[in-house]
């Protein structure tokens, strides 16, 4: 049997492998794995307890919108293992993360790295921006800031029918900005939903710019346990720090950890960009050959044949 990867050889893995796609594709999500590479990893190889993936390695491609006339959709939630009741369940809120997601379905295992030769193709399942058919995907979330508020109604839903499993919701710190988080939150305290947490991916960048300068929101940390949520801040590129705020203690209280990141980390090329480091698009092929040479130096590997 093979054995494991360590929490930093999968988060290496998240960063190479979405680097080589977007190398070869022209553009893509770069700064996202920058920031979320070590949070994935440690959600999907420590800390959420899955089970083993229900779909194929190679996703099935997409057969339509969940209704009552389609019996046939699919979702991705499977690759985050079954729907049993002792079970995690993880919401991913923010959708254009989703190659940073496939990335690390594949290097802990549950997806096959053909995959994402399908990634924002016609016909194909593995979309750009994640959809509820989109592997590691259970619901689809549309715009920021409607993903704690889907993990608030099913960690609801869970308490209700005693099951024991948690809800865990990855978030972007932009979402934020959005009323709905607040609302979402203030209900889970007034419900006591203690069997969700959250993890809020605080790189500080948006995509207009640097947060601060498109609508800043201040000390988060603060309005959060002004909510009544218990609240924690760490280092989100430290397995250990990450570990450690997931034991606190949080009765009758949802727990959210605040993950501040660099948007640079492993790639600190991406600097050149600031502040427009959403999704970076080369300016030229020059650009291209330069980050290339670059990264792929600071990632210990061989520049990227494209």
């Amino acid at each position: 049997m093979k054995n494991k990867k360590t929490n930093h050889e999968v988060a290496k893995g998240i960063r190479k492998r979405v680097f080589e796609h977007c190398i070869k594709n022209n553009g893509g999500y770069l700064s996202q794995a920058c920031s979320a590479a070590e949070q994935l990893a440690w959600l999907y190889n420590d800390i959420l307890n899955l089970g083993d993936s229900t779909q194929p390695m190679i996703p099935e491609e997409f057969s339509g919108v969940p209704s009552k006339d389609n019996q046939n959709y699919i979702t991705g939630a499977g690759y985050n293992g079954p729907f049993e009741s002792s079970y995690d369940r993880l919401i991913i809120a923010p959708a254009h993360y989703a190659l940073v997601a496939y990335a690390t379905l594949i290097e802990v295992g549950r997806m096959a790295p053909e995959a994402l030769d399908m990634f924002n193709k016609d016909g194909s399942s593995v979309e750009m921006i994640g959809a509820e058919h989109s592997p590691g995907m259970e619901v689809h979330n549309g715009t920021l800031g409607v993903g704690l508020s889907t993990g608030a109604g099913l960690a609801m839903g869970r308490k209700i029918k005693k099951e024991t499993g948690e809800v865990c919701v990855f978030m972007s710190d932009g979402e934020l900005q959005e009323g709905q988080v607040w609302e979402a939150l203030q209900t889970c305290v007034h419900h006591k939903i203690d069997n969700l947490w959250a993890i809020v991916d605080v790189n500080e960048q948006q995509v207009n710019g640097a947060m601060k300068d498109v609508m800043d929101i201040g000390d988060i940390a603060n309005k959060i346990e002004s909510f009544g949520a218990i609240v924690t801040e760490i280092d989100g590129h430290n397995f250990d720090e990450l570990s450690k705020a997931k034991k606190i203690n949080h009765k009758d209280k949802p727990l959210i950890i605040l993950a501040k990141t660099s948007p640079y980390q492993g790639m600190k090329y991406l600097k050149t960009r600031f502040p427009k480091l959403h999704y970076v698009r080369f300016k030229s092929e020059e650009e291209r050959m330069n980050m290339n040479n670059e990264i792929s130096t600071e990632l210990g590997i061989s520049p990227i044949e494209y």
